[in-house]
């Protein structure tokens, strides 16, 4: 059974929301670690990264 790779989300802001869309999931908000650019969803797997240029302080 093929596996489809998660979402890759650009985002501008560290703390982003995420419900896995239609039918997915409880929403969820996710904030980014002060040390990368990137979180990943824990119910979905999709990957919200930081937009080349975003202020990464908000």
């Amino acid at each position: 059974m093929a596996h489809d790779a998660p979402e890759i989300v650009e985002v501008s802001k560290t703390r982003v929301a995420c419900d896995g869309g239609v039918g997915g999931h409880p929403r969820v908000w996710l904030q980014m670690p002060s040390d990368q650019n990137w979180v990943e969803c824990p119910y979905c797997d999709a990957r919200f990264v930081l937009k080349e240029g975003a202020d990464a302080g908000h």
